[in-house]
């Protein structure tokens, strides 16, 4: 599953305190720092991945934008392990986009990890800290209109298709359609987090 942050906006700084992954627990998963022993894992799902070379454009943009903003605070990147036993089953990258108050995401599941609801879960996770914590208003995805189990799960989730771009394709010399989706913290927090009575 291959998902393209948002164009990060180089001015923007939120007034968050740093954040720390220690309560980053889903139902199924826990999102941690991805540490070096997790990168050969993690390569290794990209390249089996048919999205692989996809993926890795992602990721090569998440890791551009942190190098010439390292102290971008809500800017990272995150393994995404089981609870039950801890085993690294993809990662996360965020961003913060343009607008301020928005931030995006891409997130990677290895081939033989999919369709378990890790995604899903780490997703959920993901948003439900980013609204309800840092104080965001909305989270936007680019996702390959040929990506149709990640369309298909954002959807479920509850985004919204806010816009369809035509974009090249630097490795096939071809083009893409990507789909910018979006969830506000409003839609989430009525759809997804429990009533307080």
């Amino acid at each position: 599953m291959t998902m393209i942050p948002p164009h990060p906006n180089p001015g923007a700084r939120h007034a968050a305190a740093p954040i720390t992954t220690s309560g980053w627990v889903g139902r199924r998963i826990r999102l941690r720092a991805i540490d070096p022993a997790d990168r050969r894992t993690l390569v290794r799902f990209d390249r089996s991945s048919t999205r692989g070379l996809a993926q890795a454009e992602g990721y090569r943009h998440w890791a551009a934008h942190r190098a010439q903003h390292p102290d971008a605070v809500d800017d990272f990147q995150l393994a995404i392990e089981t609870r039950r036993d801890q085993q690294l089953v993809g990662s996360m990258c965020t961003s913060q986009a343009d607008e301020p108050g928005v931030f995006g995401y891409g997130v990677g599941i290895g081939p033989q990890f999919r369709r378990c609801g890790y995604a899903d879960d780490a997703i959920v996770t993901l948003l439900a800290l980013m609204f309800t914590q840092r104080g965001y208003r909305k989270c936007q995805v680019g996702i390959y209109a040929d990506n149709q189990p990640s369309l298909t799960l954002h959807d479920k989730l509850g985004f919204q298709v806010e816009d369809r771009s035509v974009e090249p394709d630097s490795l096939s010399d071809g083009v893409h359609e990507l789909i910018l989706m979006g969830l506000t913290a409003q839609d989430f927090t009525t759809r997804h987090l429990p009533r307080r009575d």
